[in-house]
């Protein structure tokens, strides 16, 4: 039996994994029947994805920031997996479980299926010709391990901003893929207290935020990510990048520097962890 599970997200560096980990395996097989079992997922017309997906390919995966796109020819399937989206891909003649909600199922006999326990996913069918009109991927900014990311970007965008630098970091239109896990790495890597306000942060620390994150995603990246949980031994990928966090999850432990309790408190809703000495 086959299965592979491409797992919680989503973040910049989970996205991507999940993007490589699925171009190795559904690329240039012909989709031959899609089900829709919950349809609030799809945003296009729901005859129309069916008619338009069975009897193509997806040629390629891309990726603008935590959106996967798959690559038709003429259309790109657009996919945001939200909290808690999942792909498996799995043989068809394995039984449907419960949360799979979209089944596209290829001619060799396997399925791509998408499962997602609070079904905040979305999906939606765009012509190629007409993706820079998506308001969602029209309003992304640059992407969090960009080498157009610099200091003078970052500087302009939340030098006049009365909000948390912690809260400006999640914002996608300022910068693409960054979420919370890498936010509080980020900051802590910049030994910036993620309560200070954007128009407190100087140029000089907006190029250290900016090498900070850089470095961070490619190394998470470089990892397989910090969420992935399960993969099919035949890809020989785990998220390894966990045992790497020295802020996230660390709450009353030991701040690996300076050996000050980690704290955690809440910031526009996230919680967010950090050093109280090291960060200023």
């Amino acid at each position: 039996m086959r299965q592979s599970e491409v797992s919680k997200m989503p973040e910049i560096a989970e996205v991507e994994t999940v993007r490589n980990t699925l171009k190795r395996m559904i690329l240039n097989k012909k989709i031959v029947d899609v089900k829709i079992i919950y349809p609030k997922i799809i945003e296009s017309d729901i005859n129309d994805f069916k008619k338009i997906l069975v009897g193509r390919k997806f040629i390629d995966i891309d990726r603008i920031g935590k959106w996967l796109m798959f690559d038709l020819g003429d259309y790109y399937l657009l996919s945001h997996l939200r909290m808690e989206g999942k792909y498996f891909v799995k043989n068809s003649s394995e039984e449907i479980v419960k949360h799979e909600h979209i089944i596209i199922t290829f001619e060799d006999f396997t399925d791509l299926r998408y499962h997602d326990t609070r079904k905040f996913g979305r999906m939606n069918l765009v012509k190629k010709s007409e993706i820079d009109k998506v308001e969602a991927i029209k309003k992304q900014g640059i992407e969090a391990n960009s080498k157009d990311l610099n200091e003078h970007y970052l500087y302009e965008h939340i030098h006049n901003k009365k909000i948390p630098i912690k809260t400006l970091l999640l914002d996608q239109t300022i910068i693409s893929g960054l979420g919370n896990i890498y936010a509080n790495e980020v900051l802590f890597a910049s030994g910036i207290n993620p309560t200070r306000l954007g128009c407190d942060i100087s140029l000089d620390e907006c190029k250290n935020i900016v090498a900070s994150s850089i470095k961070i995603i490619n190394e998470a990246i470089k990892n397989g990510g910090t969420t992935i949980k399960s993969y099919t031994s035949s890809l020989g990928v785990t998220g390894r990048f966990q045992s790497h966090l020295m802020v996230h999850k660390k709450e009353k432990e030991p701040c690996k520097k300076c050996h000050t309790l980690i704290e955690n408190i809440k910031i526009g809703g996230r919680s967010t962890y950090f050093c109280p000495k090291c960060q200023k």
